[in-house]
């Protein structure tokens, strides 16, 4: 092969793959908020039911928190090195200013990662959400790899399921937590 058609190969393939990487790690969440809806159970969570949503967390000091199943509550799953999860990420520090000081509701940011990973993370953003540290497994109604993944629970039942990025500032997911406050 001729050494100037061999550097065009080359130059050919290293354009394709740096366009492939970028598209993959964009940060642009979708604009898709529609968030699937499942039906609502009546009974309570707890911990040793295998189809309730419980989740053992500790704080970012390894404070062990009990999730208070009662409420309306917003799960999100991130990482740090997730660019989906931190370009989502304003929108649900927003989401959360709207109904933090609301009493039916929580909110429970959850990473695997390592304290010290999250907590410098959190140093460079200034994000005041409730950031925890799974401990253990994820539940059944739970389980996945990809991420972000955000769930809407109440009485340990999963609501609304979001796989991927969104904009939690739309009308319709305001709209679907407020009738569901409202119950």
């Amino acid at each position: 092969m001729k050494p100037a058609l061999k550097y065009s190969f080359i130059a050919l393939a290293a354009a394709v793959g740096s366009a492939a990487i970028y598209l993959s790690l964009r940060d642009t969440p979708s604009t898709d908020s529609e968030v699937a809806m499942e039906s609502v159970a009546d009974s309570p969570a707890s911990a040793n039911d295998p189809n309730s949503v419980y989740l053992t967390l500790s704080d970012l000091k390894g404070n062990m928190v009990a999730m208070d199943t009662s409420k309306l509550t917003f799960i999100n799953v991130w990482a740090t090195w997730c660019g989906p999860c931190n370009a989502e990420m304003p929108s649900i520090q927003s989401l959360y200013e709207r109904y933090r000081d609301n009493p039916k509701m929580a909110f429970y940011i959850v990473s695997d990662e390592a304290p010290a990973t999250v907590q410098n993370f959190l140093q460079k953003k200034n994000y005041e959400l409730p950031f925890y540290l799974l401990n253990g497994d994820y539940p059944g109604p739970l389980s996945g790899n990809a991420i972000p993944r955000t769930y809407m629970v109440r009485n340990g039942q999963v609501l609304a399921e979001q796989v991927g990025a969104v904009n939690w500032n739309d009308p319709q997911i305001f709209k679907f937590i407020d009738e569901q406050l409202a119950m």
